[in-house]
Order: C-alpha cells, then sequence, then structure tokens
C-alpha cells in the first residue's frame, strides 16, 4: 500500500481580489481543506458556500503559536491564506522553517510587488524592495540612494505619511511617490505626489508606496560603501574617522548574514557601515559610556540600521551571553585586562579579528600579538590639505595601528 504522498499543510496565496481572482487549483484546495487559518480579511475573502471548513483566525503573537496550531490539526486536511505569495516576506518562510519545506505545499499567487511593477511600468529585477511590516520606518534610509526606485511594503495606512516624514528628514524631501492601493482588486487607487508635500489623509491600510529617489540641494550625499562623511555621525570626537573606517571595512570584509562584534563602539561608525553592507549582516556594539551608547543608537537609526544592537557595558565583561560573532572590531580599551584573549577566544575558525589603536602601548600588544598569531600589522597614516599662509600644505592626522587577523581551526592564524 503506498502512502498518502501530500504535504501536510497547504499555503494558498490570495489577493485583494479574493476568490474571483484565484486560479481553479488553488480554489480546490481551499474547498477540500478541513481547516482554514489565516487572518480575518484574508477569511472574509472566501465564500462560505464554497468554503465549509473551520475558519481559525491567527492568534497573535503569531510566530510561537503556530508549532501548537499544527498539531492540533495535524489530522485534517489543514490550507493557510497568505497574501499574495507567501514565500514573499510572507508566511510561508515561518511554516518552512517550523515543519519543514517537505511539509508544505505552497501555491502562489502574484505579489504585490508584482502588481505595482506592471501598474507602473517598473523592471521588478531592478526595483528594490524595503518592508516596514513589524520594522522601523527608519530601515528605509539605508535604501536612499539619488534616482533610485524602491517600493516600499506597507504596515497600514499610516505608512505612506510616515514614509513622507522619513524621506524628509532624511534630505530626499524632492521624491516622487505614488501610493497604489488594494492592487489586483477593483478598487485599486493610486494617490501621488512629493514627500515634502504629501498632505493625503490615510487610505487603505492595504498598500504599496513607490518612491522615485531624489535628494534635495545640499543634503548629504551618502554612498554605498564603507567610509561614509564623518559629517553623517553624531559625535563627541570618538569617531572612526572616513578613511580609517574604509580600510577598517575592508580587512573585517563583511559578508551576507555575518555577525560583528564592535568593541568599545565610540559613536558606532563601524558597526553602523559593517550593517549597511548588506541587508542580512548583523551587529552588537559594546561601549561603556551612557551617553555613547545613547548616540550610537540615534546614528543607527538616522544611518538606516535601527537594528544594531547597543550594549552598554564595560568589555571583556559585556561580551559575555552574546552570540558567536563572525567578525570583531576592537576600536578602544584594548589595555583592558583579558580583553583581547576574550575576542579571541569568541572567534570561531575563519572568523575575523581587527584591531585599531593610536597609543604606543596598545601598539606594543598588538605587536606582540601579531608575532604570537601572525596575520597582517599595517601603519595607516592620512594627511589632509590646509591653507599655510597663502600656500597649502599637509597636516598629518595621528598614525593609526591596525592588526587583523584569520582564525583558523586551531585556533592560529590561516
Amino acid at each position: 500500500m503506498i502512502s498518502d504522498p501530500r504535504p501536510a499543510v497547504s499555503v494558498v496565496g490570495i489577493g485583494a481580489d479574493g476568490w474571483d481572482g484565484l486560479p481553479e487549483t488553488s480554489r480546490a484546495v481551499l474547498r477540500a481543506a478541513d481547516v482554514l487559518v489565516g487572518g480575518a480579511r484574508q477569511l472574509a475573502l472566501l465564500p462560505a458556500a464554497e468554503c465549509a471548513g473551520e475558519r481559525v483566525p491567527w492568534p497573535s503573537p503569531l510566530r510561537p503559536a503556530v508549532p501548537a496550531l499544527l498539531a492540533e490539526h495535524a489530522d485534517r486536511r489543514l490550507a493557510v491564506l497568505a497574501s499574495g505569495d507567501p514565500m514573499f516576506y510572507g508566511i510561508g518562510r515561518t511554516l518552512t522553517e517550523i515543519a519543514g519545506a517537505d511539509a508544505l505545499r505552497v501555491l502562489p499567487h502574484p505579489s504585490s510587488v508584482s502588481y505595482a511593477c506592471a501598474r507602473l511600468g517598473l523592471a521588478v529585477e531592478e526595483t528594490e524592495v524595503v518592508t516596514l511590516v513589524g520594522r522601523p520606518a527608519a530601515g528605509l534610509a539605508a535604501a536612499l540612494h539619488h534616482g533610485r526606485r524602491l517600493l516600499v511594503l506597507s504596515a497600514g495606512a499610516d505608512t505612506p505619511a510616515e514614509v513622507a516624514a522619513l524621506l524628509t528628514e532624511r534630505g530626499f524631501g524632492p521624491s516622487r511617490m505614488q501610493v497604489l492601493e488594494q492592487l489586483g482588486s477593483q478598487r485599486e487607487r493610486l494617490v501621488g505626489g512629493t514627500a515634502e508635500t504629501w498632505q493625503h489623509p490615510p487610505g487603505d491600510p492595504l498598500n504599496v508606496v513607490a518612491v522615485d529617489c531624489a535628494r534635495a540641494t545640499g543634503a548629504l550625499r551618502l554612498g554605498a560603501v564603507p567610509g561614509l562623511p564623518d559629517e553623517a555621525y553624531e559625535n563627541d570626537g570618538q569617531l572612526t574617522k572616513r578613511h580609517v573606517r574604509a580600510a577598517t571595512l575592508a580587512a573585517l570584509a563583511p559578508a551576507p548574514g555575518e555577525l560583528l562584534w564592535d568593541v568599545g563602539g565610540g559613536s558606532g561608525s563601524v558597526a553602523i557601515e559593517w550593517m549597511r553592507t548588506h541587508r542580512s549582516c548583523r551587529a552588537v556594539t559594546v561601549e561603556r559610556d551612557a551617553v555613547r551608547a545613547r548616540r550610537i543608537e540615534r546614528n543607527a537609526e538616522s544611518l538606516g540600521v535601527p537594528g544594531l544592537r547597543v550594549v552598554a557595558a564595560a568589555a571583556p565583561a559585556g561580551l559575555a551571553g552574546l552570540p558567536v560573532p563572525d567578525a570583531v572590531f576592537v576600536g578602544g580599551g584594548l589595555t583592558a585586562p583579558g580583553l583581547l584573549d576574550a575576542c579571541w577566544d569568541a572567534l570561531p575558525e575563519g572568523g575575523r579579528l581587527v584591531a585599531n589603536t593610536v597609543t604606543l602601548e596598545s601598539e606594543a600588544l598588538l605587536a606582540e600579538r601579531y608575532r604570537r598569531h601572525g596575520g597582517e600589522l599595517v601603519r595607516l597614516a592620512v594627511a589632509h590639505a590646509v591653507p599655510v599662509g597663502g600656500f597649502t600644505g599637509w597636516r598629518q592626522a595621528m598614525p593609526v595601528t591596525q592588526w587583523s587577523v584569520t582564525k583558523s581551526s586551531a585556533g592560529e592564524p590561516s
């Protein structure tokens, strides 16, 4: 006897056009389901005459409730409703992580992004998507570059005004905004304007915001690579300066999904620019001064990485309990007893450590570690042209000694 090969859970994407917009394959799954799970809005789109299964609204918070809900209905045909494409910022990812891909049958519907690009004549592959669903609006700031087109997935009716305010505050007030509501339904609507003049009242909560980024005259230009202008940071002088910062990030070599420990955060610049290299990069900065720790949080929000975790504590004690890093940067406190050892011991195989200093005492410490572990020891010297009477000369900044090393499986450099 052959066992039933059908997956335990069907995940059905549905659009704002509801039942009428579903293909017959998706309709058949929903008709046959014993249990229909989804948001209240999605469940209301299914006609009772066609879908007789028990209707179960998602509880809140959702993710912790999923395992128990799946277990409760394990012996019944279960269909989960999702907005648009379940695997695009949808419930499909959560279900895959919990139940496994083999337990699911996913039937996608066109996403709001596909609809928006179709309506506006945008190439999907050239349009960057930023979601604000369950995320702070400040994260949008990292995607703002003059001439770029963005699609912002809204958290609700108030999101367009929130986006307009952020764009204006970050120097992108002239940006054109278009809000597309109820995409794919008979109630589609589009309203537009510029961020700095946005006065439209809140509309339908089911909306997507299209942004044509335009930087205001005189606004600070922020590039896409490490080495942002020093003026981008609120600081009290404890700031890894621009050229040294760029060299430091090059040595740290961030890759998507990796985690950085930034020890002695100062103004948070290294951790912030680590996270700006890719939206999946994560960082924890440890800063003993509470005033500076709060300043780091403000800088992170301003520069589009509000997810930066700030630990207001002295190292090495403040490192206890932190998740295993892929890389560690030590920008201050090198002479604290046990600090370098704690950072080194925390690194896994292939992990990178980079330490900067301007003092002779810390330089001697790095030279000793270089002799012990190898790696690369360099001195970074930067000079700026300044007026000298009626002429121009060089003003030398304090040289920075930098040690960088990659840890091998034996605890020695690779």
